[in-house]
């Protein structure tokens, strides 16, 4: 049932105080008349009206003859003329008992985010007049309290702070706190897939779980301006960045990881207005390098073969004995049946860590394959040009001179014309 469904249906029938004010005439007549029965609406009985206007009449004759009675004008009661209209008791019974008009509809109060019933949101607290909303970028302070379905509570975060669209959190959160007003109060339900997915988050919160979040947005703020970061703030943003991405990736959740990642490499890349310690330059490669890595791992995941070579051959232009970026960068040349060139790559990880058996497996698969392919190319080009063994065989009574001999004739042949040609220029002369 809705919210309106437990409301009275007040409109088809007489309110109490018009119901009384209809039933009181009806004790002046003569005879008081006996309660209707049960179900039966009051008053149905329209005689009665009849009777009470006669025997209002018969008291008018009586105050007539009692002249010296004072007159009844400061009591209060109506005019005479007004009760004594004909049928005035009738058309007030016949008012009372039409249905009063049905109140507007009352708005929705779950707003459907996606259109899909999947992500809704509700508010609970409105904000102060004039508050405004946040936009994409800004910081947000956000208290935050989860539920599952059963309304088990298994996560509350007084403060957490997040950029907004930056996939630093759940999509439910970064969907619905856009559409909240500072100091509003919502509920947010969420199906899995916008929450944690079929991993779940351990221990709490079960795979596929849908939750209830009630969040209050307590302040937004500007974003930061990566220029004017020092050379700590600028690790602990991308640090962040970088630890986002990694939960992303551990959800299975590849492309918000390549997004994170990305954020982290653009929060370390980006042009500086503040000098920095070479301490703090080297904490930031080293940063880069894991960002750089991870963002390969991803991409691999999601098949972009192109993006990852790239994040591979930009981590070994900083550290070319990385043996993960050159494990990741055999593979992806593996992937694209590179295998005359991904198989050195391996081989130069492997004598970096000869103990590794993830590289000693891939390289001895890769070795395999191309030996597979050395084959099947080989009888490709023999089926191309034929097989040597169905030529026809050679003549017995030709020798090996046998095409020295054509090319000897032919250039005696063309000397002879030469000699021929010398002579007759000569007789002309």
């Amino acid at each position: 049932m809705g919210p309106e469904s437990g409301r009275s249906r007040q409109g088809q029938f007489p309110s109490p105080s018009s119901m009384a004010s209809c039933a009181e005439p009806s004790a002046v007549g003569p005879e008081p008349t006996a309660p209707p029965p049960a179900g039966v609406p009051p008053l149905e009985d329209f005689e009665v009206l009849d009777g009470v206007e006669d025997a209002e009449g018969e008291e008018e004759e009586e105050e007539e003859d009692l002249s010296e009675l004072p007159p009844l004008e400061d009591v209060g009661q109506p005019p005479l003329e007004e009760a004594e209209q004909p049928g005035a008791l009738a058309r007030e019974f016949l008012a009372a008992m039409e249905p009063e008009p049905e109140p507007a509809p009352a708005p929705e109060e779950w707003l459907d985010i996606l259109g899909n019933g999947l992500l809704r949101k509700k508010t609970l607290v409105p904000g102060p007049p004039g508050s405004s909303r946040p936009t994409k970028g800004q910081v947000v302070t956000v208290q935050l309290q989860t539920s599952l379905e059963n309304g088990t509570r298994v996560q509350e975060e007084p403060e957490l702070v997040f950029t907004l669209g930056d996939c630093d959190v759940i999509q439910a959160l970064d969907l619905s706190v856009p559409l909240m007003d500072v100091g509003e109060t919502a509920m947010v339900t969420a199906d899995s897939k916008y929450c944690y997915g079929p991993q779940g988050r351990s221990p709490y919160i079960p795979p596929h779980a849908a939750l209830c979040l009630e969040v209050t947005l307590k302040m937004a703020v500007d974003g930061p301006d990566l220029e004017m970061l020092t050379g700590q703030e600028r690790v602990a943003l991308a640090n962040r960045k970088r630890e986002c991405g990694n939960a992303h990736y551990q959800r299975a959740d590849f492309v918000l990881a390549a997004n994170s990642y990305d954020l982290a490499i653009k929060a370390i890349t980006s042009s500086a207005k503040v000098d920095m310690t070479f301490e703090e330059e080297e904490q930031l490669l080293q940063l880069k390098v894991k960002c750089l890595n991870n963002l390969a791992a991803s991409q691999l995941k999601l098949d972009h073969y192109r993006a990852a070579l790239r994040s591979c051959s930009l981590v070994l232009e900083h550290q070319p004995d990385n043996i993960k970026a050159l494990f990741r960068k055999g593979k992806v040349l593996a992937q694209q049946g590179e295998y005359s060139e991904a198989i050195p790559i391996l081989r130069a990880a492997l004598k970096l860590e000869p103990s590794n058996k993830t590289i000693h497996a891939e390289l001895s698969k890769l070795v395999k394959k191309h030996a597979a392919q050395r084959s099947t190319e080989t009888a490709l080009y023999r089926k191309m040009l034929g097989n040597p063994s169905r030529l026809p065989a050679k003549c017995p009574g030709k020798g090996a001179w046998s095409i020295p001999w054509k090319w000897l004739f032919g250039a005696t042949a063309v000397a002879l014309g030469g000699v021929a040609l010398s002579v007759v220029i000569a007789a002309r002369n």
